[in-house]
């Protein structure tokens, strides 16, 4: 029997989870469409939650393998990832200017959940309790984000509904099509958990092989891989000029990130995720910094520049290039 190299199944496992999450996004968007919930919410809430089940999958694998600082690296470095890299890239193709008016919530929301998450990793553990918390402060936040999603312009609603897919179903075919779906969510489902599996064998496997650490691999080729789905949309949304699709989705990812699914993974995990010092006193201080910064740029002429743009992809190579340095 021929054994395949380590990389190997890590990209064999990176190309089902995110083939898996995109069936598992845009089913789930049809699926919620057809139950009346307005295109933004689902814009903003399940195209968040589902552009991060990569995290998700990958995350119970870890914890299940003993491997939680896998985990809470990769959660780390996702949202180091989406904010520094992906964001500024979109701002240097085309300047994102800020209309969603839930950026007043979501900006916030976003930095407040990085330092609750400081705060529970001080003692060096995340526990159940903990974990069951960050899942009801998404649970509050979700109610909060819905609400004030009303207040929501006719064009940008039309923007979320054109740019997911989801719109209004003739009640004749809307049975067979609510079965389909849910075939294809529960087959998105069934891919992604399938392709974690094989990605966290190939990210263990490579850090015994050359010697790094769990973290390490969680904080770069995991998180990366892992927010391509992330990378796809909001690239996606900038090139079709969806700008609120595009901040939208790496604001919300970056929040239901820590809330739903590192508190799932805790939830998960039988006594707690351990959080190693490096990732405590490091990247949870840089990503909670990250979230901070988004606040002024937001700001700022309501809008995120090129040059802020070309600013924060350069933050991220130099951070990626001081962890391949200085953590290997």
């Amino acid at each position: 029997m021929i054994e395949l190299h380590p990389s190997i199944i890590f990209l064999g496992g990176l190309v089902v989870v995110v083939f898996g999450a995109e069936i598992l996004l845009r089913s789930a968007a049809q699926v919620a469409a057809m139950l009346g919930v307005s295109p933004i919410v689902i814009g903003l809430t399940i195209v968040s939650i589902g552009t991060s089940t990569p995290e998700l999958a990958v995350g119970i694998m870890a914890v299940v393998e003993d491997k939680g600082s896998l985990a809470v690296g990769n959660i780390a470095g996702t949202n180091i990832f989406n904010i520094l890299f992906i964001l500024g890239l979109s701002a240097i193709i085309h300047p994102l200017p800020i209309r969603l008016l839930s950026i007043k919530i979501d900006v916030p929301v976003m930095i407040g959940s990085a330092f609750m998450l400081i705060l529970m990793s001080l003692d060096g553990v995340l526990s159940r309790t903990e974990g069951a918390l960050l899942v009801l402060a998404a649970v509050f936040y979700t109610i909060v984000l819905i609400r004030e999603s009303r207040g929501e312009s006719a064009a940008t609603k039309k923007e979320f509904s054109e740019e997911f897919g989801v719109g209004f179903i003739p009640k004749t075919h809307r049975y067979p099509e609510y079965a389909i779906q849910s075939l294809l969510l529960l087959t998105g489902m069934a891919l992604t958990i399938l392709g974690a599996n094989l990605l966290v064998a190939g990210a263990v496997n490579i850090a015994k092989a050359y010697g790094v650490t769990d973290a390490l691999i969680g904080l770069t080729i995991v998180a990366i891989g892992t927010s391509a789905p992330e990378l796809v949309t909001t690239l996606v949304a900038t090139y079709k000029n969806d700008r609120d699709v595009a901040i939208g989705n790496l604001i919300g990812s970056s929040i239901y990130n820590i809330l739903v699914i590192l508190g799932v993974t805790t939830l998960v995990a039988p006594s707690g995720i351990d959080v190693e010092n490096d990732i405590l006193w490091i990247d949870l201080p840089l990503a909670a910094m990250v979230a901070v910064v988004c606040l002024p740029v937001f700001n700022s002429e309501r809008m995120v520049s090129r040059t802020e743009g070309v600013v924060f992809v350069a933050a991220y190579i130099i951070y990626f290039m001081i962890l391949i340095l200085f953590r290997t």
